[in-house]
């Protein structure tokens, strides 16, 4: 995990999260938006990968303690388990694969970090971010 998306009392640093996604996805989400150099994707792609892996669990805790018919544990619950699947797909072999990936992965970071604030998941102590 990057030293930006975590502080030292391991809260999850929303807006560097979003800052990292906001690199590929470029202004409004656009499909336009200029893809990076073949290295800072790399760069980017793992840190979007360990972004979800700190991301994950953090919306799934917080969906669970939501009751039962709550509306929003159900969302926050199906965009962990999108989450989750692209966590484990492969990056891909062409560029634009990988940029697709990629950008699928920041999609996903920011969709989490929403759900983490509506949510307001807590730190593994039980306290508020």
């Amino acid at each position: 995990m990057t030293r930006a998306a975590c502080s030292t009392d391991n809260r999850v640093d929303i807006a560097a999260m979003r800052r990292t996604a906001a690199k590929l996805l470029g202004p409004d989400d656009g499909p336009d938006a200029l893809p990076p150099a073949p290295a800072e994707l790399e760069t980017l792609t793992a840190e979007l990968r360990s972004h979800l892996e700190r991301l994950i669990p953090e919306v799934e805790g917080a969906a669970r303690r939501e009751p039962a018919d709550s509306g929003p544990k159900f969302c926050a619950l199906a965009c962990v388990g999108e989450a989750q699947r692209k966590l484990h797909a492969g990056d891909g072999t062409s560029w634009a694969v990988r940029v697709a990936m990629a950008r699928k992965l920041a999609r996903s970071v920011n969709a989490l970090c929403e759900h983490h604030e509506k949510l307001g998941a807590r730190t593994p102590e039980g306290e508020r971010p």
